[in-house]
């Protein structure tokens, strides 16, 4: 009997929504993160839902569905998750992020820097590498596998070394 796992789907440029849809309704689980981008255009406001991690996809199946999705059209590859704690542990704190409406951008993959806990506000507990600038902090929260990161803004009291 086979366990549910978690696998990267890399996808298509532009084609994270369409390979949800497709998942979704094949009944498979998904995840996207998504984040809110404001444009304004002659005096509007128009928001839109971006991709957290443009060409990428989170997929959590059974490894014998697995064929169906890398057959799909919409995908370039599927990675297999070797470290599946890690993996869910740090995507489940940039969901928490997410959820918790912190502002949340794209930030480049930094190794270097001090090791954080968040310790107070929504995002108490998450814990990140940071890089400060006054009196902000932008703590990075690591997606290793795909080597992404995102930065969520703290006050720097909000953060204590590990």
């Amino acid at each position: 009997m086979s366990e549910i796992i978690w696998y990267v789907a890399h996808t298509r440029p532009r084609c994270e929504k369409k390979l949800a849809d497709y998942c979704e309704r094949e009944s498979i689980a998904v995840t996207l993160p998504l984040f809110r981008s404001v444009k304004k255009y002659r005096g509007k406001k128009v928001v839109f839902e971006k991709p957290l991690f443009p060409s990428y996809l989170f997929v959590r199946m059974l490894p014998e569905k697995s064929r169906k999705v890398r057959q799909n059209d919409y995908v370039a590859n599927l990675l297999d998750v070797v470290d599946q704690e890690l993996f869910e542990s740090q995507l489940d704190d940039i969901l928490l992020a997410i959820e918790a409406e912190a502002e949340i951008v794209m930030a480049p993959y930094i190794t270097a820097g001090a090791r954080v806990k968040i310790k107070s506000g929504p995002l108490r507990g998450v814990e990140g590498y940071v890089e400060t600038r006054e009196g902000q902090c932008h703590v990075i929260l690591r997606l290793d596998f795909i080597g992404q990161a995102a930065a969520v803004k703290v006050d720097a009291s909000e953060v204590e070394l590990i």
